[in-house]
């Protein structure tokens, strides 16, 4: 149980981390950077996988199926968004 509750708290406060970092980048850098964090959304992907599908606990695998699902729609969402503003720089035909 110990583990657990370090486990919620490095979360909990990680997500306050990022959404102060997130609200503080200017919009000229937001499409590098979501190309970056698509990556990074990647590799969240894989732990998920391994998380999900490791002979852990009940609630292992559940938390790695919610990660999978959330960093899936990260993904999918981050390369739609990149791939919108890209077409802004496409000439007109």
């Amino acid at each position: 149980m110990d583990n657990f509750v370090m486990y919620l708290t490095v979360f909990v406060l990680a997500m306050f981390v990022g959404f102060e970092v997130i609200t503080k980048v200017p919009p000229t850098l937001h499409t590098p950077l979501m190309s970056g964090a698509n990556a990074i959304s990647g590799i969240t992907i894989v732990g998920a996988l391994i998380a999900s599908g490791s002979e852990n606990t009940f609630l292992a695998k559940v938390l790695g199926l919610i990660a999978l699902i959330f960093a899936t729609i990260n993904v999918v969402g981050g390369f739609l968004v990149t791939h919108r503003m890209l077409g802004m720089f496409r000439r007109k035909e």
